[in-house]
């Protein structure tokens, strides 16, 4: 079985980072999967978006028609992306940066403040991790152990240091911790 994710938002908001650790948290749940980023030139302010095709067997391809899952963090993104969605497919909003409006019937929408939560904890930036434990919540292979070792997977040497504050702040995204879903 083939499922396709994109996590979108605003350069700087670190959505390719938390792109990898879902690519990485799937491969270290046992599945195939390819990451594919885009941004435009501009970079920190301007869109970013990456996707992850996740698979039981070899990923097809990327830059699928239409995806199951779009994780948008902020109203661009939520905009651009929702007509991509498939039938039956989820968007996860975050709701601190995205009205809370739900323009199509067909799919599924997670409405969580993510980046108030971050703010709260202490970090903006962390509205990203939060984002990964709203999307923990809906997808029953990334729990928050597989979660943990994908982040220290991802996160480069020198900052290691981070590890256990992006890792509660996904906790922040789950119900276990909190009402976000």
């Amino acid at each position: 079985m083939e499922k396709n994710y994109i996590i979108a938002g605003f350069g700087g908001q670190g959505v390719l980072f938390a792109g990898k650790i879902i690519a990485n948290a799937f491969m270290v749940a046992g599945k195939n999967v390819t990451w594919y980023p885009c941004y435009g030139a501009e970079m920190r302010g301007g869109t970013v978006n990456c996707e992850i095709v996740v698979s039981d067997d070899e990923v097809s391809s990327v830059h699928k028609q239409g995806v199951d899952c779009v994780i948008a963090l902020n109203q661009l993104s939520f905009d651009r992306f929702i007509s991509k969605v498939n039938k039956g497919g989820t968007i996860i909003c975050n709701s601190s940066l995205i009205e809370e409006a739900k323009p199509r019937a067909d799919i599924n929408y997670i409405f969580a403040p993510m980046t108030d939560k971050a703010i709260e904890f202490g970090n903006h930036k962390l509205a990203n991790m939060v984002s990964l434990g709203v999307l923990s919540e809906t997808e029953k292979e990334l729990n928050l152990a597989i979660l943990e070792k994908a982040v220290d997977m991802v996160l480069p040497e020198e900052r290691k240091h981070l590890l256990k504050s992006n890792v509660q702040a996904i906790e922040l995204g789950t119900s276990k911790q909190s009402s976000l879903v």
